[in-house]
């Protein structure tokens, strides 16, 4: 899976509108596992325990993801969120003392009001990354 190394350089990128728009757009197609990992850094980065540099690379993984055009696009057929998978995973390895119960139990419930019911087996590569 193809991920860009340096997540902050693309911090910039990021704001909370152009999140929300992105997944609103785009979460069917993305599909739960890469809307979770989004979820989790999200609600990672709203806790007021979460270090700046920690914000710093949720910031840049955000932004990654929010890029329309990245290392594989996202509009090509299956592999277009490989890359940005690869990114959310990678931060979230990074930043996994900031992935508590709490904020596990916020993205999967903002998953359950965007997605119905959903195999939570397909959340198990992405809460693996402790």
């Amino acid at each position: 899976m193809n991920q860009p190394q340096n997540l902050e350089k693309y911090r910039g990128s990021y704001s909370e509108r152009g999140l929300m728009k992105k997944l609103a757009t785009m979460a069917r197609k993305a599909g739960v596992k890469v809307v979770y990992a989004v979820l989790l850094l999200y609600y990672a980065l709203q806790s007021p325990q979460t270090s700046v540099k920690d914000k710093s690379i949720i910031y840049g993984a955000l932004g990654y993801f929010i890029l329309p055009l990245d290392l594989i696009p996202d509009f090509i057929p299956l592999a277009g969120y490989g890359d940005d998978m690869g990114a959310l995973l990678l931060a979230i390895s990074r930043v996994v003392a900031n992935i508590t119960d709490e904020v596990r139990a916020q993205a999967r419930l903002k998953l359950r009001d965007w997605f119905g019911e959903y195999d939570p087996e397909q959340l198990s590569e992405v809460d693996k990354q402790k």
